[in-house]
């Protein structure tokens, strides 16, 4: 009986005969799995060419999906099969919008938040909290980008408006709206944004409007986080999985594992439960076994928690239907839409390897910036490629003068006279007079300048100009904006109070640290 040779060409998949699927040995078993390998055996030639020949029994018919290059031990032609090209759909930036929720309370970040929304915060000496998201945005190619607002949020959108439009950022064919928040009627009469779900909930009739009408994905991002991004990447994964929501997840240790969302999921990624911020016997549920994401046994024992980190990929159908029909009622994504999604959609976990942060309270905000100190930070705003962006300020370089200066960050603008600076940030503008030593801690800076002139005044008169004055020692402390700190100042909490509110004295004490109030004034000689 007639027999031919198969010869697979590489990367070619070897399927099972008996199937009906491809070509394999006589017996219709395949001898050897592994793609791309030449394989040799021999094929009913009859089955073959009934199966190659066309209906006038004259052409060659090319089924797809196989590759390979048949020849009779007959002397009859050569048959050359072309696979057909399989290529998973890419996302398009410009069919993707991003909501970032800037209009939280921030009372964790009191006072910090007196009187700035959290995302208005300075972090790093001269960014602010909204230039995380925005720039990752930016640098992934989404340029629809929404902002939520509510609290406090003057000074929020002058930042915005400065830095992503007029002569900010240019985007192209894309935009950058602000949604303030709006009243909405409720059985006590008019209401605020009642949490994240029912903030984007207000807004959802844009993702019906015809100039969104091609927006097929929603990322929902926060405004409070550290951390660099390709949401490309992000939005791969979640259609490649053919997901109806993706959520990014970190390991995380026994310590933070209450402060968020904690996730189970299967062998395929899937989301199977979903638990937000549980405490007790439900926290001791939800440990997993991180191994399985690439930890080492010593790092899944010291992180056996996976975390939401709040930033999610919706369809933009099941984002409507979510909060529009199935849900109307609930108002947080965290706590209520998503455990509830986790039971009837497909919710897949997506995997964030690189470094992240919640700048959620006093403590961990920090913990951040000083961190972006180290000499080999796990963070850092330095990177060609993809750059964090902010407002343009066109301020001269900082000058020292005979200072002593290490593991620091030196914002734009400042003038150091005979100072010590020691694993501190000094924020833009900051003045520090002769004799000061920082360390350990955070100084935000000053929106305006003082002449000479006004200060030498202000000195004569027995005041005290923004900045630090001199001979003033200061450890373990965040000094919040525009603040005037008098000489010969001692703040280093010598008594280590841990809670304390001063504000008629112009400081807080929060987690050990004192911070120093927006504009407060700090006399000569004051020991904290």
């Amino acid at each position: 009986m007639d027999s031919c040779c198969v010869a697979f060409k590489p990367n070619s998949p070897l399927l099972n005969t008996r199937n009906g699927y491809g070509y394999g040995c006589g017996n219709g078993d395949i001898k050897n799995t592994f793609l791309g390998e030449r394989t040799r055996g021999s094929v009913w030639f009859n089955q073959l060419s009934n199966t190659l020949r066309g209906d006038d029994k004259k052409e060659n018919k090319i089924k797809s999906g196989v590759s390979a290059v048949l020849t009779s031990d007959t002397p009859r032609e050569a048959v050359t099969l072309k696979p057909r090209r399989f290529e998973r759909p890419r996302v398009d930036p410009k069919n993707v919008a991003s909501i970032i929720l800037g209009g939280g309370a921030g009372t964790r970040l009191f006072p910090l938040t007196k009187r700035a929304a959290t995302p208005a915060v300075p972090i790093g000496g001269c960014y602010k909290l909204i230039d995380i998201p925005m720039s990752n945005c930016i640098n992934s190619g989404i340029n629809k980008i929404f902002v939520l607002t509510q609290f406090n949020s003057a000074s929020l959108n002058r930042h915005l408006a400065r830095t992503y439009y007029g002569n900010g950022i240019n985007f192209g064919d894309g935009f950058v709206e602000v949604l303030a928040a709006t009243q909405t009627s409720g059985e006590a009469g008019k209401k605020w944004f009642q949490g994240t779900a029912d903030a984007v909930r207000q807004f959802i009739w844009l993702f019906e409007d015809a100039k969104n009408g091609d927006i097929e994905n929603i990322l929902i991002l926060c405004g409070d986080h550290l951390y660099r991004m390709d949401y490309m990447e992000f939005l791969q994964s979640h259609v490649d999985n053919n997901a109806d929501i993706t959520i990014s997840c970190v390991p995380v240790d026994n310590s933070r594992a209450s402060d968020y969302g904690l996730v189970k999921m299967d062998g395929r990624g899937r989301i199977v439960q979903f638990a937000e911020k549980p405490k007790g016997a439900d926290l001791k549920a939800m440990q997993t076994d991180t191994t399985l994401l690439g930890l080492s046994p010593q790092e899944a024992m010291k992180s056996p928690y996976i975390a939401s980190m709040g930033v999610y990929v919706f369809r933009t159908d099941v984002l409507l239907k979510l909060l529009r029909w199935r849900y109307p009622t609930s108002n947080d994504f965290g706590s209520e839409i998503i455990p509830a999604a986790v039971m009837e959609h497909d919710v897949q976990a997506y995997i964030f390897k690189d470094y992240w942060e919640d700048i959620g309270t006093i403590r961990s905000f920090y913990e951040a910036n000083l961190a972006l100190t180290e000499e080999f930070p796990r963070f850092e705003f330095y990177d060609p490629k993809t750059p964090f962006y902010t407002s343009p300020r066109y301020l001269p370089p900082t000058k020292i003068d005979k200072c002593r200066i290490k593991d620091a960050i030196i914002s734009h603008g400042c003038f150091l006279r005979e100072c010590s600076v020691q694993h501190s940030i000094v924020g833009e503008r900051s003045r520090l007079d002769y004799g000061v030593e920082l360390q350990d801690m955070v100084m935000l800076g000053a929106d305006y300048y003082q002449t000479e002139p006004e200060i030498a005044s202000l000195l004569a008169e027995g005041k005290v100009p923004i900045g630090i004055g001199r001979n003033s020692k200061i450890r373990n402390c965040i000094i919040d904006k525009n603040a005037k700190i008098g000489k010969d100042v001692v703040i280093v909490n010598k008594d280590g109070v841990e809670e304390a509110d001063r504000p008629e004295e112009g400081f807080y004490i929060r987690s050990g640290l004192t911070i120093i109030m927006e504009k407060a004034t700090i006399a000569d000689g004051t020991v904290i």
